[in-house]
């Protein structure tokens, strides 16, 4: 390794391996859904989706730094190997819950056809010295969607003819 590498390590706090064997650091805030973001992330399918994830990274060698299912989509952080892509592990592990799930309860295939259980995209951003700060905000995801709702049930002023609601 370079003089530059090693100054550049140093700075920076990031502890050069002894072993030759690579380290890595990858970690990432990935969001999914499920099909037509119909909200089933509840009770016995909540534990149950978790189990299963959990499951699947195990095997993979994925690391979930912290992981949260909202009613409607799942928040992940996750540290993903530099050998998978990130499309290539939420391939794997979309394609794979999916009929875990539908194996484990037979009656969602009715609801959804083709054997699928997410919907197609996902949302990914890479994390770098904000980690506590994304854990916090996947923590606290469920709060601050309940408090969202909480804004939204009552309009102060009704939108049609501006005056003041009752409440």
């Amino acid at each position: 390794m370079g003089d530059y590498h090693v100054r550049f390590c140093e700075r920076f706090g990031v502890k050069l391996p002894l072993s030759t064997r690579p380290t890595w650091n990858c970690k990432y805030h990935i969001v999914f859904a499920p099909k037509y973001r119909r909200q089933i992330i509840d009770g016995k399918y909540k534990k149950s989706i978790g189990q299963i994830i959990r499951e699947l990274c195990e095997r993979k060698g994925d690391i979930i730094h912290e992981a949260n299912a909202c009613p409607d989509h799942i928040h992940m952080l996750v540290s993903i190997p530099p050998k998978l892509s990130v499309s290539q592990f939420m391939g794997y592990l979309k394609g794979k819950s999916s009929l875990m799930i539908f194996d484990r309860h037979a009656n969602l295939k009715y609801r959804y056809g083709n054997r699928k259980f997410w919907c197609r995209g996902f949302y990914v951003d890479t994390v770098g010295r904000n980690k506590k700060q994304i854990q916090e905000y996947i923590r606290n995801q469920l709060k601050e969607d309940y408090m969202a709702d909480q804004l939204t049930l009552f309009e102060e002023f009704d939108p049609f003819t501006g005056e003041k609601n009752q409440k």
